[in-house]
């Protein structure tokens, strides 16, 4: 094959790519643990409005940086990351993509406090009261 030859790949029918990388899984940009679905099943249900999940976040401040956010949602963003696992939808920013990849959510009670935690990779540090976090976006695989 010279220089002027066109690559025989060149010439497959772009839709057979497309295809294959269609029918390839979808890696979840986070995990959600049993006690968290549960609690978002609950805050579903217990909505006044209709409520088809929750969306979660990160925004600038707080002593270390950076904390998360939740909001519950009623109508899909299609910008947004959705997972869909254990009977529940959680939707992620997609500005917070990068800082929350490989993260697992989960939903922790103690004598003191409940509420939703974040075993995150991305996670540099965390302000001594934990409400809020240093993070570093994911570096790309």
């Amino acid at each position: 094959m010279d220089d002027l030859t066109p690559c025989p790949a060149l010439n497959r029918n772009p839709s057979e790519k497309v295809m294959k990388m269609a029918m390839r899984p979808k890696l979840a940009v986070m995990t959600i643990t049993d006690r968290a679905a549960e609690r978002v099943r609950e805050i579903v249900e217990d909505a006044d409005e209709p409520v088809i999940g929750i969306r979660v976040g990160v925004k600038n401040g707080g002593c270390a940086g950076m904390s998360y956010t939740m909001e519950r949602v009623g109508a899909a963003d299609p910008a947004d990351e959705r997972i869909d696992d254990k009977g529940v939808t959680v939707f992620v920013d997609p500005k917070a993509v990068l800082f929350l990849l490989g993260s697992e959510m989960d939903f922790e009670t103690s004598a003191l406090r409940s509420g939703f935690t974040f075993h995150n990779p991305n996670q540099v540090s965390a302000c001594g009261c934990g409400e809020s976090v240093n993070l570093r976006p994911a570096e790309a695989g």
